[in-house]
């Protein structure tokens, strides 16, 4: 479990909503439920494994031959070690929001230097400056040539319609699914080294010995009461974005064996670039 290192860190927010009507309601694929005490309020109809179109609102076609995949995850999910295995299996730019707006502060960019005015005051950075940081990554010679992987983004329905707008669509867009009360387990049981910078899990991976287990640390907010915050944070921002991505959106089971999750991930995107390639040469 720990091997999702850097992924389980990234990963932003996920969910229990509040306890309410009990009558669900269909979106597209997709059903959300109210949630009960314990139960996942984000319901998602089992996946076409074999029948994905590639995102016919995408105001600009991407080659045959290569993805645009967007990926999200609640905090522990796996997702960073699952975007690894992704790049290297099918040669796609890997683009996290939150890398690339630290990176566009560190280097002075005029978008960075905005948004670092806005975090000095403690204010969010606006949507239109991180959009305008992902279009331009999105369109490198880089990314339109081998196709992207977008991590973690985009968490609202703004930031969606935003692409929208500028013609941005994935042609695939997963969702990894893990039980909150696996999730709530992976990172209160998460601990730092910090002499060495790698982490630890108390119970799936543990310090090799006393040693470095007297002086691991749990970060602040790895806590049972904030990461169900998170959590919820995460359920929300999806649900905002089902209506824009239903036709594209699929549910990956993750919990279960790394090698697992990325054999089903892998038949779904070589799915959606089989399809692809199909209606290309069409």
């Amino acid at each position: 479990m720990a091997s999702s290192t850097a992924a389980a860190a990234a990963v932003t927010s996920l969910l229990p909503p509040p306890v309410g009507a009990e009558r669900p309601v269909p979106q597209g694929r997709l059903l959300f439920r109210a949630s009960r005490a314990g139960s996942r309020p984000l319901r998602l109809n089992p996946a076409r494994h074999h029948g994905l179109s590639p995102a016919p609102r995408a105001a600009k076609a991407g080659k045959a031959d290569h993805l645009n995949v967007m990926i999200a995850g609640a905090p522990a999910s796996g997702k960073g070690t699952q975007c690894e295995l992704i790049k290297a299996k099918y040669g796609l730019v890997h683009i996290s929001a939150g890398d690339l707006l630290r990176a566009e502060i560190a280097t002075g960019t005029d978008n960075g230097k905005q948004a670092k005015e806005f975090m000095e005051k403690g204010q969010l950075v606006p949507d239109e400056i991180v959009v305008n940081m992902v279009k331009g990554r999105l369109l490198q010679p880089d990314a339109q040539e081998k196709g992207w992987l977008l991590d973690g983004y985009p968490r609202s329905y703004s930031q969606a319609m935003a692409l929208e707008t500028l013609g941005i669509r994935p042609d695939i867009f997963i969702l990894l699914d893990v039980p909150d009360e696996l999730l709530v387990e992976r990172v209160v049981g998460r601990r730092l080294d910090p002499e060495t910078g790698k982490i630890y899990h108390l119970k799936y991976s543990p310090p090799e010995n006393e040693e470095i287990a007297s002086r691991l640390t749990q970060r602040f907010d790895d806590t049972e009461e904030k990461v169900k915050l998170r959590l919820q944070t995460h359920y929300q921002n999806i649900e905002s974005l089902v209506s824009i991505y239903e036709d594209v959106i699929v549910k990956v089971n993750g919990n279960t064996t790394v090698e697992g999750v990325f054999g089903e991930i892998e038949k779904l995107l070589t799915s959606s670039l089989d399809k692809k390639t199909e209606m290309v040469g069409s």
